[in-house]
């Protein structure tokens, strides 16, 4: 069986997770403990295997467990449209409303001087190399409605403009200071179909 020790440093792992508190993380060390063996098995190879095998889309910078990923060798998908996004858990939330038929660049993160995150740290060098060869018409900028997202979306738009593409903004249905993970699919359509340009 276990021991209290164990199942601290149980409830303390699922603490380390992000918006997980100690009463959540011991109903989750609970569950985990209660499951037969062989479930147990199949979570901790799904979080070591995920762990081994994802990876930065050489082109995007969304997790693959290929060199490129789906999304970027889809032939229906729309090459003269690209969605700039904070992260790739974003991705997941524009692809659930169907409304998005375009390709997508995963920044993995937003400016921010006071965390130490400068231009440098994220993938605006890689955005911009995908636009010399004139393919994209139009550039979503849909990076958090937060202060460092507007910063990053504002300093990636005058970087574009001398390519002259098209530079639009995400409509605001979604609330400023809310992170694009937790909109539901109907504000985040929405808010893709009333984008605007923003230069």
């Amino acid at each position: 069986m276990y021991t209290i020790n164990s199942l601290s440093l149980l409830v303390e792992q699922f603490q380390r997770l992000p918006g997980i508190g100690n009463k959540t993380a011991q109903r989750l060390a609970y569950y985990v403990l209660n499951l037969p063996e062989n479930e147990v098995k199949k979570f901790t190879n799904a979080i070591l295997d995920a762990h081994k095998n994802l990876r930065q889309c050489k082109i995007c910078s969304n997790l693959t467990d290929a060199e490129i990923c789906s999304i970027c060798t889809d032939p229906k998908r729309d090459k003269s449209i690209i969605c700039v996004l904070t992260a790739p858990k974003d991705v997941i939330a524009f692809e659930k409303t169907n409304q998005y038929n375009g390709l997508y660049h995963v920044l993995n993160g937003e400016i921010s001087p006071m965390n130490g995150v400068s231009p440098e740290d994220i993938k605006i060098k890689e955005l911009l190399d995908r636009l010399k060869d004139g393919t994209v018409k139009e550039v979503i900028m849909a990076t958090n409605p937060t202060i460092e997202g507007e910063a990053t979306s504002m300093y990636i738009s005058r970087l574009i403009k001398p390519y002259n593409i098209t530079v639009t903004r995400l409509a605001y249905g979604i609330p400023i200071g809310a992170d694009l993970e937790y909109a539901d699919e109907i504000t985040l359509g929405r808010a893709l179909n009333g984008r605007q340009n923003m230069i």
